[in-house]
């Protein structure tokens, strides 16, 4: 059952951090033009001439572009971090580098530098790659398994919240001009320094302090206060028998687990997942947004609370998707939401293409981004995180998170970088390449992703072992009373879902 300590660590963690990564990827939409505006006073002053519109045009981008590479800097941080640091330790190291950076943000007017923004968002980044993989892992490995794809979701959801309320307090009547907008970038550190003060007040992931640390007293203690009573030697003894089955192949770095043949098709699933999920063009959808409403007859002014309202079907989707995702199970949302997307995209690239020609076509186009969005939402973007932790044991989470983190932010970095320019070349018809992505993703999620509701680490483990074609080396006579506890179910179910 869900306790208030399980609850509250996973509400403290994804406020904490995974919150400022939504928060950061729209913070900077609405003041765009009056942070444009303090580029060239500030170039204007110490030149005596107006900035060179290529020239502004590049550092714009730049201080867009720099918080996806710095994701990716920060996703390459994780395995070194989480292994020497813990989950919880990393997680309050991180909060030091959002607080930095909300600092120089918040001051960069005053001190007249465009350059520190530009560094901030580096920062920023980083702080992001670390947090959309730690959080993940920390309460992926802290959850009960019939929690943990609803536990898992939760990042997710606070992403989407933490974008939401960027549109909200970046409204032209809140934040989001002249006078508001270095406030509006330097309230990212408040989330951080509540994080900072409450975390520590929180146990580390048992699965950490037993498997990696050794310390099973600890781990004992961390658990008991987790599921709120004594009697947690089931748990104890599931962790102790995946830290047997793993003893002979030590930590897994990124190059051992590449080469690994017992991991291969949970690697390429990872891969693929995370391709898709940031290749299926959802930035360019959230990017294209505005625009389309425009076309739709949406007047300016209005735009931003239409925008606004897209930010909350999001929310509202990811939090429908915390809670069917124990009773649905992770595949079929998966299937979903892909398929969604890739329905949207196709029907999107003939609604946009009409659209001057049939009347009605602008409003179609409308109802494609608000089902793309919702397709987002339950599938595509909250449950391959969810996968990594499940779908890898302790030894190779880490080093998994951190190959899954690089792709997710390098697709997200490639997107934000080469979106204008398919844009520009192919118009509407670029999202026929978002809508072949999203096909690809389903036609291979059906094919190879089993469903993991509800089992073991152990007993998925099994079931991809079949599939790389690799015997699990485990002692027979010691699981035998394991086996008798989690009952005879488990083994039947995990056979017939590899025959998937």
């Amino acid at each position: 059952k869900m306790t208030l300590v399980l609850a509250s660590v996973a509400l403290v963690s994804a406020f904490g951090s995974s919150f400022q990564y939504g928060y950061n990827v729209s913070v900077i939409n609405s003041p765009a033009p009056y942070m444009q505006d303090f580029y060239n006073l500030t170039y204007l002053n110490r030149n005596d001439k107006p900035i060179d519109s290529a020239f502004l045009t590049l550092l714009w981008s730049l201080t867009v572009s720099m918080f996806p590479l710095g994701g990716f800097f920060g996703s390459l941080m994780v395995w070194p971090l989480v292994n020497n640091c813990g989950r919880k330790g990393t997680l309050l190291i991180n909060n030091l580098l959002s607080i930095a950076a909300a600092i120089l943000m918040g001051t960069s007017e005053l001190a007249k530098t465009f350059e520190v923004i530009i560094i901030s968002r580096v920062v920023m980044g980083i702080f992001a790659g670390l947090a959309s993989n730690v959080v993940p892992m920390f309460l992926g490995e802290m959850a009960p398994r019939n929690l943990r794809g609803a536990i898992g979701v939760v990042p997710q959801l606070f992403i989407t919240v933490g974008i939401l309320v960027a549109q909200i307090l970046g409204l032209n009547s809140i934040l989001g001009n002249a006078e508001g907008w270095p406030v509006l970038l330097g309230l990212t550190g408040i989330p951080s320094l509540i994080q900072l003060l409450i975390l520590p007040f929180f146990p580390e992931s048992p699965r950490y302090l037993l498997i990696q640390k050794g310390d099973e007293e600890q781990a004992r203690k961390a658990l008991q206060r987790l599921r709120g009573r004594d009697d947690v030697d089931d748990e104890i003894e599931e962790m102790r028998q995946e830290d047997r089955s793993e003893r002979e192949e030590g930590q897994f770095t990124v190059l051992s687990l590449c080469t690994y043949r017992g991991l291969r098709w949970q690697l390429i699933s990872i891969i693929v997942m995370m391709m898709g999920q940031q290749l299926s063009g959802v930035n360019g959808v959230f990017y294209y947004a505005d625009r389309i409403f425009q076309s739709a007859g949406v007047e300016e002014n209005s735009v931003q609370y239409v925008t606004v309202s897209i930010g909350a079907v999001n929310v509202v989707m990811t939090l429908l998707a915390v809670f069917i995702v124990e009773s649905l199970g992770r595949r079929i949302l998966l299937l979903a939401g892909f398929g969604l997307c890739c329905v949207s995209c196709a029907v999107l690239t003939l609604a946009l293409n009409l659209q001057t020609t049939v009347s009605w076509m602008s409003y179609l186009s409308i109802v494609c981004v608000i089902l793309y969005i919702i397709g987002h939402a339950i599938g595509a973007s909250p449950i391959p995180f969810v996968m990594i932790t499940e779908m890898f044991l302790q030894s190779s989470r880490p080093a998994a998170f951190m190959v899954g983190g690089s792709v997710h932010w390098l697709s997200n970095f490639t997107v934000g970088l080469v979106f204008l320019y398919m844009e520009a070349g192919l118009g509407p018809y670029s999202f026929l390449i978002f809508c072949a992505i999203c096909l690809v993703s389903v036609i291979y999620i059906f094919f190879v992703v089993p469903e993991t509701k509800n089992k073991t680490f152990m007993e998925i483990n099994k079931i991809m072992a079949k599939r790389n074609k690799v015997e699990i080396q485990e002692d027979k006579e010691e699981l035998k009373d394991f086996h008798t506890v989690s009952g005879g179910q488990a083994e039947k179910k995990s056979v017939s879902s590899s025959e998937l």
